[in-house]
């Protein structure tokens, strides 16, 4: 039996993983992917048996690249500003890599009403916890805490997940684009933090 090439399966995956998360492809086929890969069909089925298969892993993998950054920033041992500062700037880095990762993670739970893990739900209501805290110091605007996670990701993942419209409507180039994404981040630490 023949041993298969790390190497090139990564490449596989890696070439996957930019077709569906960052050219938003969600569909694109086992030869899309072979082609943008330099790779014959016949090879990527020999790595991965179906498109199924192998988006499942680039997906997999895609969900635990982004807990592995996300979850210390929520875990951290930061001030609260300090905290919302760097989650800010690490999601908005993540997903101008990856614009349309979120949009997956959201369409898979609808389709296979995955069950969050007990982890993460500990995660996410230790923070909502220091939101809590932060609005009763009067230092953000008090609200129910689900609202300000809502808002706070809604300013940062929607304008990605949009950018072919927001391109097309205000006329702008990629660079120009990049470029107000990344003036994004600050202007919405700034909104929180007047």
């Amino acid at each position: 039996m023949a041993v298969k090439d790390k190497g090139t399966e990564q490449l596989i995956k890696d070439t996957a993983k930019r077709i569906f998360f960052s050219e938003g492809k969600l569909h694109a086929t086992t030869q899309d992917i072979a082609d943008a890969a330099g790779v014959n069909r016949t090879l990527l089925n020999y790595y991965f048996r179906s498109r199924d298969i192998l988006f499942e892993q680039v997906a997999t993998e895609a969900r635990q690249e982004m807990s592995a950054v996300l979850d210390p920033v929520f875990q951290a041992e930061l001030e609260f500003k300090d905290k919302l500062e760097k989650l800010i700037t690490v999601f908005m880095d993540q997903a101008i890599k990856f614009p349309f990762r979120e949009m997956y993670v959201v369409t898979e739970l609808n389709r296979t009403s995955r069950v969050i893990p007990e982890e993460k739900k500990t995660i996410v209501k230790g923070f909502l916890r220091e939101i809590s805290a932060e609005m009763e110091k009067g230092k953000i605007r008090k609200m129910d805490p689900r609202q300000f996670c809502i808002n706070l990701f809604a300013l940062m993942a929607y304008p990605l997940i949009t950018t072919c419209l927001n391109k097309s409507l205000y006329n702008v180039n990629d660079a120009e684009y990049s470029k107000l994404m990344k003036d994004r981040k600050k202007l919405i630490f700034e909104m929180i933090y007047q």
